[in-house]
């Protein structure tokens, strides 16, 4: 299930996070690659326990706190810092799959990577290239995102960053482990999810059926989830 979340951030926001960001400290190691995408990832980075990556990295896991359809879609259960990369001319990863288990720098705990996400800080228009590529069982889906957008999408997808051919792409990106592992039983409380709601809209929460739903909902959760 690959789904776009819009509007994380406003355009007025973006531009105050871009102020911070064009003037960070960027270096170009592998620190966060595995051994097999180290040797195809050539792009930029902040260190992770660069002052800006970490006041970023807290606003907008804040910010995503507060976005109901993330939520839905991620059932987060643990999240990993967020980390910021940018991608000047020449500059790509190529196809690789994210690392099943990542660590967190600050408590030393151990998640298991389901979902990955990339919030976009650059504007289309101000780069060529530099799109997204996520393989899955309908073909390569493309992406490339109105600067303040975010795309969530399962872990275990072969993607890559085409090569930047003109201006600089600028995002965050990071992981989670959600309560839900399998991502068939994930996209399924999805669905259902979105489905009350919209009836909710339509009929009332105190609607039998709609209420009937939600206990479906809420037992499907425990059934499914490993909290």
């Amino acid at each position: 299930m690959l789904i776009t979340i819009p509007d994380v951030f406003t355009p007025e926001e973006v531009r105050t996070i871009r102020d911070q960001l064009d003037t960070a400290a960027w270096d170009n190691s592998n620190k966060t690659a595995g051994v097999q995408s180290a040797e195809v990832k050539h792009n930029q980075q902040l260190d992770a326990k660069d002052a800006t990556a970490q006041n970023l990295g807290k606003l907008i896991l804040e910010r995503l706190g507060h976005t109901p359809l993330f939520l839905s879609a991620a059932l987060p259960l643990k999240i990993l810092p967020p980390l910021f990369n940018r991608y000047e001319q020449g500059e790509t990863f190529g196809l690789h799959v994210d690392n099943a288990i990542r660590l967190n720098l600050y408590n030393g705990e151990h998640i298991r990577t389901d979902l990955s996400m990339t919030l976009f800080f650059s504007e289309p228009e101000e780069y060529d290239g530099g799109v997204l590529e996520i393989e899955d069982h309908y073909g390569t889906q493309s992406v490339k995102l109105p600067a303040g957008h975010m795309v969530l999408y399962p872990s275990t997808s072969l993607h890559r960053v085409t090569p930047v051919t003109r201006g600089a792409r600028v995002s965050s990106f990071f992981w989670l482990q959600s309560m839900i592992k399998a991502n068939e039983q994930r996209t399924t409380m999805y669905e259902l999810d979105q489905t009350i709601q919209t009836l909710a809209a339509r009929f009332g929460t105190n609607d039998p059926e709609v209420v009937r739903l939600t206990g479906i909902y809420h037992n499907l959760i425990r059934t499914w989830s490993e909290v």
